[in-house]
């Protein structure tokens, strides 16, 4: 695998026509928040260690989020779950991610997704998943992963099946297959605020991550 090579596919993939207006649309419209600032508006590529052992996979970008600043999990409250969770137990070099150019790096870790587009209300199509599924086919089966952590339970089903892991086994937060996928609640607002996840419950699963490339 040539993450460099697969990074740029990603970034100039034209595949889905919904999410590809979504993303300039929302780069165009932009919050009044972030008024000022350039979005991204493209494919949002891996992000991490190129070295890594450890394999994160999340959703989508957010629209606002990963969609403006072009890395994975960087200006929204996902991010700083998730960032701050990789930072206590050493995966990352800072508690936050503003932006890309904000200095943070990983060890022994890399984030991707399982759409590289933001899509409306954070739901992408099952086609739009089919259509960008041979960017995680091609981490997965490029590497030999001591760890995957998948959050939420489409990235769950989705590695998986790509895996080719028949049955499937029912999602948890907690849930483990083969000593080396990690099923985690996804750090959503919605998993956020109501309680469902708290940072405590998000660090164990990353310990836990980290614990299998030790």
């Amino acid at each position: 695998m040539n993450l460099l090579s697969l990074n740029k596919q990603i970034i100039g993939c034209t595949r889905c026509p919904r999410l590809r207006t979504w993303c300039e649309t929302k780069a165009s419209e932009r919050r009044a928040a972030f008024a000022g600032q350039e979005y991204w508006g493209k494919p949002v590529p891996n992000f991490g260690d190129p070295n890594a052992e450890l394999l994160i996979v999340g959703l989508a970008p957010a629209a606002h989020g990963a969609n403006r600043t072009g890395r994975m999990f960087t200006g929204d409250r996902s991010g700083d779950w998730l960032y701050d969770a990789l930072h206590a137990i050493g995966l990352a070099s800072q508690p936050n991610a503003t932006d890309a150019s904000d200095g943070l790096t990983l060890q022994n870790v890399l984030i991707t997704a399982v759409a590289h587009c933001a899509p409306p209300e954070n739901k992408p199509s099952k086609d739009e998943i089919g259509n960008c599924s041979e960017y995680l086919s091609a981490l997965l089966e490029g590497r030999d992963w001591k760890g995957i952590l998948c959050l939420g339970a489409i990235s769950w089903r989705e590695t998986h099946r790509l895996l080719k892991i028949r049955p499937l086994p029912p999602f948890a937060h907690g849930a483990e297959t083969g000593g080396r996928i990690i099923g985690c609640y996804h750090p959503s607002q919605q998993n956020t605020f109501t309680g469902r996840l708290t940072r405590e419950m998000l660090r164990s699963q990353m310990q836990r991550l980290r614990d299998l490339a030790d």
